[in-house]
């Protein structure tokens, strides 16, 4: 297994095609939720993601401040079906958050979050700053880390 960290014009054609499939594989089919998944975001994200023999594993996409919120971000945050309980949502989001503190030197990062995942975010320091919403049918709230780093 690998982690690969990229921005949009490193990827090949066949990488993109691979992380796209798989977002739409989680997003929209599994969690029936017909929603546009490519949003014009993709092109100032970089993209995280492990590898297993071409098959990712897990991935999210990292967009710096000013990109879709205010804050930094970290999206489309998932761990494909047959990989999971493995500890690699945790491994994701501890690169994530190094990638955006230590190499952005971001001071807040935002997630868009679904409900039940609350404890899971929280548990990196991520604080609930909304009240539930629905969004394409499942509850969201929104999160904040505040990182040391001003």
């Amino acid at each position: 297994m690998q982690w690969i960290q990229k921005e949009f014009n490193q990827l090949t054609a066949r990488e993109l095609y691979t992380l796209l499939r798989e977002r739409v594989n989680v997003f929209v089919v599994e969690q029936n939720c017909p929603y546009p998944e490519i949003d014009d975001y993709d092109q100032d994200s970089t993209h995280l993601y492990l590898e297993d023999d071409g098959e990712v594993a897990a991935y999210c996409r990292l967009l710096p401040h000013d990109t879709i919120y205010h804050e930094a971000s970290i999206g489309r945050i998932l761990v494909k079906n047959k990989f999971r309980k493995q500890g690699y949502a945790k491994e994701l989001m501890k690169k994530a958050l190094r990638i955006m503190i230590e190499d952005w030197g971001e001071s807040e990062i935002k997630l868009h979050a679904q409900s039940h995942l609350q404890n899971f975010y929280g548990q990196y320091g991520f604080k609930t700053i909304t009240d539930e919403y629905l969004d394409d049918g499942i509850l969201h709230v929104d999160m904040i880390l505040q990182t040391k780093k001003k």
